[in-house]
């Protein structure tokens, strides 16, 4: 699906309309391909009939003209032209930031948060990122890659695009992630450190990164990583709801639609995804 143009009225920063944008990017994931499938899927479990739009927070996110949706970006998801879409990702995100929307992002894989971090980066000097997922994606290169997605939040934190960066639920650490950790001031929550609400009440900006791996594979088992001894959907969405300050964009990432089971990792990524929402358009 093609992107579509929004006129949207500009509003005051953190309070602009949500607006969904799928990025069907997976060219830099390092073990399986098929992250690009997922924003459609996501999509058709955000909105199946099964379930009703109101999200646990007490916000109908369905109701009229909370929630804009600027389809897919085109992208040409290839290793010759990732800079290009790079750049592509990052001059969309600009311009819907610069029209007063809030993107929530549809990926793909987990690279694309370094162009969406570019954009909100200049714009929002004070953000915070929480990261949910099960890898620190702090690598300065992967398989001779520096924007593989294993190494978004390494580009992020040398070029100064957050104020802090808070990840949770990681639990696949060696010692060059902690090394880096610790040379970017980045704020580590292993999962054997969790329960972690008080980490998550910080104020101004938020940012939302969430990797659908941080869920323990038996709630996600769609995923290209999986990486058992994670969260359950009950306390991905506690942690969640735990949040303060004002979110200001999103992503959810690295859901694989090649390796899920009947279509349950996807309506556990339509249930996050209402849940971000309620706490973005409620909040």
């Amino acid at each position: 699906m093609a992107r579509k143009k929004l006129k949207v009225r500009h509003k005051k920063h953190g309070r602009g309309v949500a607006t969904l944008l799928g990025i069907p990017l997976d060219v830099n994931s390092s073990y399986l391909r098929g992250a690009a499938d997922a924003p459609v899927k996501i999509r058709e479990a955000f909105r199946c009939e099964a379930s009703n739009g109101w999200s646990e927070s007490g916000v109908d996110v369905g109701a009229a003209n909370a929630l804009a949706d600027a389809g897919d970006l085109r992208v040409s998801n290839t290793r010759e032209k990732v800079l290009e879409d790079f750049a592509e990702i990052e001059r969309v995100i600009a311009e819907a930031l610069r029209a007063g929307r809030r993107p929530v992002v549809l990926g793909g894989d987990h690279s694309i948060t370094y162009p969406i971090l570019r954009a909100f980066g200049p714009r929002c000097r004070d953000l915070t990122i929480l990261h949910f997922d099960a890898h620190s994606d702090l690598y300065d290169e992967f398989e001779g890659s520096r924007v593989s997605h294993a190494c978004p939040f390494a580009r992020i934190m040398e070029e100064h695009l957050a104020k802090r960066l808070i990840q949770i639920g990681i639990r696949t650490l060696n010692r060059h992630q902690r090394e880096q950790g610790k040379k970017f001031g980045v704020e580590i929550l292993q999962m054997a450190q969790l329960r972690a609400y008080g980490k998550l009440k910080v104020r101004g900006p938020v940012y939302i990164s969430f990797d659908m791996d941080v869920l323990d594979p038996a709630f996600a088992p769609g995923i290209s990583h999986r990486e058992p001894g994670g969260m359950s959907v009950r306390e991905a969405i506690a942690h969640l709801h735990a949040i303060e300050g004002s979110i200001i964009g999103a992503d959810i990432v690295e859901y694989n639609p090649a390796q899920d089971i009947s279509g349950m990792t996807a309506t556990v990524a339509g249930k996050i995804l209402k849940e971000i929402l309620g706490k973005m358009i409620g909040g």
